[in-house]
């Protein structure tokens, strides 16, 4: 017998009875997935150094109560290791800060989806793709802790677009995105020139994630390019669009991912972490006409409101709201991650 609760039994134990149930109830990902027996979640704790009845949060919109044996249920049916539970917990308390908004995140029109970033030796540890392919599928860690963090928001938050009654619960967003599914990767500190990401926040710490509410990535390549202008000209394009909710939210953040070949010309010429959000935020502007023409309602500081529809406005209001990060093999390719505006990506340490 399939226990998935404490209430809540299945008398037929095969996985199409299962994928039947999960589906008739409005749960899952509409993905095939690992039944939750009392074995696999005792499994999944053994690995948890801590209370498993600690309330990490309450998230909305649902308000539903994240416990780790509440994530390790959900990380069992993502298909999850047990050594993975620790990561998912830190990452459930990145989605209940304050900041991240995550009734936003969950109730928005936009596509928004959780991006989840693993730093440090957990990558290594816990068996993280950090080099080629580690947005792509291939890779259990990737793949499956990414699926977990989207289950607990689907059924601890409640955003899911549809309840099992047909009616919408949590999830507004008009088209979804591919990366709803799982959205999970890695920095690739090995082959970054700069200090591993954490520390530019002040985190001195062995492991960390980061959530971030955001779009799709959008890749951007330079073959040719023997100095950083080249290569960042390019990305400035790609963040200077008005089809992100950045370009109505001064303090939006991006992600701007490396290649380690284009981070290591870069870092050749000589240029630090900093300078490369400083050149970023002063090349992805656009005249603040064309933003006026374009939206009237907006989230922009005083002094962007101010200027001249012929002076160049930058598309977030600090250099420090571009992270910077190294991750990827071997190549000239690179990304961007607008976020959705109204949020704030959050770091969290773990053991």
């Amino acid at each position: 017998m399939t226990t998935l609760d404490t209430a809540l039994t299945i008398a037929d134990e095969s996985p199409e009875a299962l994928y039947a149930f999960l589906e008739s109830r409005g749960w899952g990902d509409g993905l095939p997935v690992v039944a939750p027996t009392p074995q696999r979640v005792d499994a999944m704790l053994a690995a948890y150094d801590g209370d498993p009845d600690e309330i990490i949060g309450t998230l909305a919109p649902r308000l539903g109560e994240a416990t780790p044996r509440v994530l390790a249920v959900n990380a069992v049916m993502a298909g999850c290791t047990p050594n993975l539970l620790p990561v998912l917990v830190a990452a459930v308390r990145g989605l209940v800060a304050p900041e991240f908004n995550l009734r936003g995140v969950n109730s928005t029109t936009h596509p928004v989806s959780a991006m989840v970033l693993v730093h440090g030796e957990a990558v290594e540890r816990c068996g993280f793709n950090a080099g080629t392919g580690t947005l792509g599928p291939g890779n259990r860690a990737n793949a499956t802790l990414g699926r977990a963090v989207r289950f607990v928001m689907m059924h601890v938050a409640g955003g899911t677009a549809k309840g099992h009654d047909g009616a919408g619960l949590g999830d507004a967003s008009t088209h979804g995105q591919p990366s709803k599914y799982t959205f999970c990767f890695a920095e690739n500190t090995a082959a970054s020139p700069w200090p591993a990401y954490p520390r530019t926040l002040g985190l001195d710490t062995a492991s960390a994630v980061t959530v971030a509410g955001m779009e799709n990535p959008h890749n951007f390549h330079d073959m040719e390019s023997r100095e950083p202008a080249g290569i960042l000209d390019k990305a400035a394009t790609v963040m200077a669009t008005f089809g992100t909710n950045n370009a109505v939210v001064s303090d939006a953040e991006y992600f701007v991912v490396l290649g380690p070949e284009h981070a290591a010309t870069i870092a050749g010429a000589g240029w630090a972490r900093q300078d490369v959000q400083s050149y970023l935020y002063e090349k992805a502007r656009r005249p603040a006409g064309d933003f006026r023409a374009h939206f009237t309602a907006n989230l922009w500081r005083p002094w962007m409101k101010a200027l001249r529809d012929d002076d160049l406005m930058p598309m977030t209001d600090h250099p420090e709201n571009i992270r910077v990060l190294v991750s990827g093999g071997p190549g000239k390719q690179s990304f961007v991650v607008p976020s959705w505006g109204r949020t704030r990506s959050v770091t969290v340490p773990f053991a």
